[in-house]
């Protein structure tokens, strides 16, 4: 944000009566208090773990807006995964695909945590539709995996990159680890497929940009500021992409201004430029199940890729506007199948954690 919008920012906050920079922050919060309360969150787990503490270890999984899109129903065997139709982003995602893939994270999630706190068992699709998913568990012996320890350090990092190359043998530990059946992951490296990938995102972003019913939808899901972020519990951090703090109806006025069609399509080339790597991964079908199972493979690969001192963001624009979904499978050496992600993968910084829902207010 350049210095006349903020300008025009603060502006704006004295109209809306908060004046001086007492009220700004004080209708902002503290990003100290946020960093305190997002450390609550990732706290790491120790013994043998309750159901509680299961499921939010599972809530720290990758989901699309950080809608967390899900529920848990949990008993003394099981615990059940549900998708939250009531948090469903039907602009961005009309046939659900994203919500079922971050369903498939979140029980990623739980599996590795309850094997590792002691609760061993084994993730099973629910009878009927496929929409759901359990974790049948049972006592037993604790199992050491990195992966685990990875649950509360892992991020979406929405920042440029370093450009370094990623080692042929960490590449090669990300697909061992997101081997799944059904599903495939394709990792591009090379300079001429990077190019045409960044070019597909260009393209997919500027649709979205210049589509209002989309950017009405983001700015549902934007928490300018870390006062708001830890009121909902949910949503996209400004922060957590390298933005300042604003007042939230500040910050929902200026962002028609400052997120600019040609704004973001340069944000976006920028930071692909800087990325040595991108995955995409793709399924045999478009079906439910299949985007669990993606979500499945997808989160074994981010925990992985975090071990590796690897950054991760999802830039999914080629598989949301449909129009570039047969470009991107082509690029993929995978013609015919419909993708279904999109990620960055590289070395950055670290950034501010994303918000997440009590326990309470995802268990039923």
């Amino acid at each position: 944000m350049n210095r006349r919008r903020l300008l025009g920012a603060m502006a704006g906050l004295a109209v809306l009566g908060g004046g001086g920079v007492f009220a700004w922050n004080r209708a902002t919060g503290s990003l100290a208090d946020y960093e305190r309360y997002a450390a609550r969150l990732r706290a790491p787990l120790s013994g043998r773990p309750d159901l509680k503490n299961l499921v939010r270890y599972a809530t720290l999984a990758a989901n699309s807006h950080n809608t967390q899109a899900w529920r848990f129903a949990a008993t003394q065997t099981a615990i059940g995964l549900l998708p939250d139709e009531s948090r469903r982003t039907p602009v961005v995602d009309p046939d659900d695909h994203h919500l079922y893939v971050s369903l498939g994270c979140a029980a990623e999630n739980l599996a590795i945590a309850g094997r590792a706190g002691g609760w061993p068992g084994e993730l099973l699709a629910a009878p009927g539709d496929g929409s759901a998913i359990g974790y049948d568990f049972a006592e037993g012996a604790a199992q050491a995996d990195p992966l685990f320890d990875a649950i509360p350090l892992r991020q979406s990092t929405r920042a440029d990159y370093d450009g370094r190359p990623v080692a042929p043998a960490d590449l090669a530990a990300l697909e061992k680890a997101a081997a799944e059946p059904g599903v495939r992951l394709v990792i591009l490296t090379e300079e001429t497929a990077r190019a045409k990938l960044r070019d597909l995102i260009v393209a997919g972003n500027d649709a979205q940009m210049m589509a209002p019913a989309f950017v009405a939808e983001l700015l549902q899901w934007i928490r300018f500021n870390p006062r708001d972020a830890m009121r909902t519990g949910d949503g996209l951090l400004s922060a957590a992409s390298g933005s300042p703090s604003l007042p939230g109806a500040v910050g929902r006025r200026l962002f028609p201004l400052v997120a600019t069609p040609k704004g973001e399509a340069d944000r976006y080339a920028r930071q692909a430029a800087s990325t040595p790597a991108f995955a995409v991964f793709l399924a045999d079908r478009a079906d439910s199940g299949h985007w669990i199972a993606v979500g499945r493979a997808c989160q074994r690969m981010l925990l992985t890729a975090t071990t590796l001192g690897l950054r991760h963001a999802f830039v999914n624009q080629p598989v949301e506007v449909a129009a570039f979904r047969s470009d991107l499978a082509a690029l993929a050496g995978e013609a015919g199948r419909r993708p279904d992600l999109v990620l960055r993968l590289g070395y950055g910084p670290t950034m501010p954690y994303s918000p997440r829902r009590p326990v309470e207010a995802v268990l039923v």
